[in-house]
Formats: C-alpha cells, sequence, structure tokens
C-alpha cells in the first residue's frame, strides 16, 4: 500500500483529528488542574484546621476583595471558585505555550510537570499572594502544610498539565 492511499490517509487524519488543539489542552489541563488541587485543599484543610469549603474558596476570593469576602456568602465562594480555576486555566496556558517554544516540556512530563508545579507554588506564595488583598499570615506555614502544598502543585498542578501537553503535542 502506498503512504498516499486512503487508508493511510485517514489513519493520519483520525491521528491528527484525535490530538487535542491548544484551546482543548489548555481548558482541559487547567480544569483537570483546578478539580484536583482544589479536592487536595479541600481535604487538608478540613482535617487539618477544620476550614469548611465556603470558607476555603472566600480566602481565594479575599485575594481580590481582601476580609469582606468572607461576608459575601455563597457570592464570594463563587467568586473563589472562578479565580482558583482561572489561575489553574492560566497555568495551563503558560505551559503549553512553553512547551511550543521548549518542546522537551511536552516530551518529558514526568519530569517538566511536577517542576513546573514547584514554580506555579513559587510564584503564588511569593508573588502572586503577597501582592493580593489576602491577609498577611500570623504564623509561618507549617511543615505537614508545606509538604501537602509542594505534593499538590507538583502532582495535582503541575503533572496533569504536563501530560495534556503531551497529548497534543506533535512530537
Amino acid at each position: 500500500e502506498s503512504s498516499g492511499s486512503p487508508v493511510r490517509m485517514h489513519s493520519v487524519m483520525s491521528s491528527i483529528a484525535r490530538r487535542p488543539k491548544a484551546f482543548e489542552t489548555i481548558l482541559v489541563g487547567g480544569l483537570i488542574a483546578g478539580v484536583l488541587d482544589g479536592l487536595d485543599a479541600v481535604v487538608y484543610y478540613g482535617w487539618a484546621s477544620g476550614v469548611t469549603p465556603g470558607r476555603l474558596f472566600q480566602h481565594i476570593a479575599s485575594g481580590l476583595l481582601g476580609a469582606r469576602a468572607f461576608r459575601g456568602g455563597w457570592a464570594t465562594t463563587l467568586l473563589g471558585v472562578l479565580c482558583h480555576f482561572t489561575i489553574a486555566i492560566g497555568a495551563a496556558a503558560g505551559f503549553y505555550a512553553a512547551s511550543q517554544v521548549i518542546p522537551l516540556l511536552a516530551r518529558k512530563p514526568w519530569i517538566s510537570g511536577p517542576a513546573f508545579g514547584i514554580c506555579v507554588y513559587v510564584v503564588m506564595h511569593y508573588f502572586v499572594v503577597p501582592l493580593s488583598a489576602v491577609a498577611a499570615r500570623k504564623a509561618p506555614m507549617a511543615g505537614l502544610e508545606l509538604a501537602d502544598q509542594l505534593f499538590s502543585h507538583m502532582f495535582f498542578v503541575g503533572l496533569p498539565i504536563a501530560l495534556m501537553a503531551r497529548r497534543s503535542a506533535r512530537t
């Protein structure tokens, strides 16, 4: 069978059609990361500190609204969810863009994903949160909390984003 046969062309076209495009890669990667990271936060902070899911997402909304986010009920809880997913999708967009310039990132997701997750943690912890309206912490982050944050960012944020980028890569 020649390389230009209808059967061969159909196979190639099917393969290309199944490969997600940039928008789908970014959206799905960001949504997966947002769900996994959000679930981790709900479970960890619920267990460690008794924080309810609503309060957790109001805390995220306080990055925009300050302390008044905690008086906003469901509206600010939903705003926090929206902020959380916006950040996760933004991270997915950043990784996808970087993987277009550095294809190795998509080819080695088990390495690049966790490394990217650490980068996301550093940017969020040292730049985004301090520049937001979130109230400053009264105590430093405990070791177990730091371990959870690093684990979550590596394997629940960075890795799914990198795996989606690999899925859509043309490499």
